[in-house]
């Protein structure tokens, strides 16, 4: 399997703005949901946002419903997440994850990812 690939991230103010993307080289996302993760120091792993493989269904943590928009370009097998409005409740590594095929819906839980990129970074002052 092929690792995606996460970039974008970086050292932003309270209330700036960033935009993470997801990549992977030799294999396509295309056929996938894809989610976003994130994970601070000291605390588990927690979802962010998903996104069927066509971009027409999304779905959303409370903690950033609002603020962040997921979303992808299949002709460039590359997958987004806007970030708005950042808080410094948002600090973490963000991972963005591929779901498994078959399952029905958009997950939320790490177990029904199986490709995780190496995560990137976020870091926001107060």
């Amino acid at each position: 399997q092929v690792q995606p690939v996460e970039s974008g991230g970086g050292l932003v103010q309270a209330g700036g703005s960033l935009r993470l993307s997801c990549a992977a080289s030799g294999r396509t996302l295309s056929r996938n949901a894809m989610g976003w993760f994130r994970q601070a120091p000291g605390k588990e792993r927690e979802f962010v946002a998903s996104i069927d493989w066509s971009g027409g269904t999304t779905y959303y943590a409370d903690s950033v419903k609002g603020r962040f928009t997921i979303s992808r370009d299949n002709a460039k097998n590359t997958v987004y997440l806007q970030m708005n409005n950042l808080k410094p409740g948002d600090a973490a590594v963000y991972y963005c994850a591929a779901q498994k095929q078959g399952l029905a819906g958009l997950g939320s839980r790490e177990h029904e990812y199986d490709t995780w990129g190496q995560g990137t970074q976020v870091t926001v002052s107060s």
